[in-house]
């Protein structure tokens, strides 16, 4: 069993390798926001309590706030590659996405070597290696060929913190699936390295997910590819993950525009001699029907 798993993660990791060229042919419409709205763009976003700021895991006296940990979902794969560009060719709306990991226990210092890794939907709900899991509502097929459709890699990988414990990602806004609001899937790691164009090694010390504000949410929702995928959203106040705290429970702050672009922060703080399993509060959110592949499945997600 564990030749088999070995086998198949470098399966992917191959396939991973084979496809990271295509990181540089974003759609085009992507690629204008991204051009038009500038990555290194300045600023405090409001959002929908009004109240999350790109510092806002920090109180007085300079002691950081512990992110609490929260369920990895249905979702997860391993052998993500270490890249700043995810899209792979998936068009939506730009999203540069900046995190910043800093050590609850030493005062806030940033945690210098920290792996990041992200993953998430595309546009109509789908999540690349499970391509054939029906996200809810109406949507178009993700894939007009099914056979390889669950061996795309899209919307996952590693960025490691330099000194100022800070990592960014040029990714799309995330749609939906059936019953979850928009949200991204994180995990803080330290301990590995860089290995094989992935990350080995050490341990996981935070998993999470990052939100949305709904307002703006359903403005992106509104505009294509978005559009085409029809049905009922899950606004935040009724996500199983989403416990409404704001930015101590992963609410981004933006600033931007569905036809510019957006651009996210938020300030994480960990343990970094904690371990998490992945199994935190709130449910995973099972696909409405669909199931995972053969080989490359995570582990079951907790009821929801």
């Amino acid at each position: 069993m564990a030749a088999k798993h070995a086998q198949s993660k470098m399966s992917r990791r191959r396939a991973i390798a084979l496809g990271g060229g295509a990181a540089a042919g974003v759609g085009a419409a992507a690629a204008v926001g991204y051009a038009a709205f500038g990555e290194e763009s300045a600023g405090t976003a409001a959002t929908a309590e009004g109240t999350a700021t790109a510092t806002g895991t920090s109180v007085s006296g300079g002691q950081c706030v512990l992110m609490s940990s929260v369920t990895e979902g249905p979702y997860y794969l391993d052998g993500a590659l270490v890249r700043k560009d995810i899209t792979e060719g998936k068009e939506g709306v730009p999203l540069d996405l900046e995190i910043t990991v800093q050590d609850t226990t030493d005062s806030c210092a940033p945690v210098k070597g920290a792996a990041v890794e992200i993953w998430h939907c595309d546009a109509w709900g789908y999540y690349s290696g499970y391509t054939t899991a029906n996200p809810g509502g109406s949507a178009p097929a993700e894939s007009e060929d099914g056979s390889d459709a669950n061996d795309k890699t899209y919307l996952r990988g590693y960025q490691i913190a330099g000194g100022n414990g800070v990592v960014k990602f040029r990714t799309i806004f995330p749609g939906w699936y059936t019953p979850r609001t928009c949200h991204i899937h994180i995990r803080v790691h330290t301990g590995g390295e860089k290995a094989d164009g992935t990350y080995e090694g050490g341990k996981t010390n935070y998993t999470g997910q990052l939100f949305f504000p709904d307002d703006t949410a359903e403005g992106v929702f509104a505009v294509e590819p978005y559009a085409q995928h029809t049905g009922t959203y899950t606004r935040l106040a009724d996500d199983m993950v989403y416990d409404g705290k704001g930015t101590a429970s992963g609410l981004l702050a933006l600033e931007g525009s569905a036809a510019k672009g957006y651009r996210g922060t938020i300030t994480l703080g960990i343990d970094p001699d904690a371990e998490s399993t992945g199994a935190g509060s709130g449910g995973g959110g099972t696909p409405p029907s669909g199931e995972p592949p053969t080989g490359s499945a995570p582990p079951s997600p907790p009821a929801s």
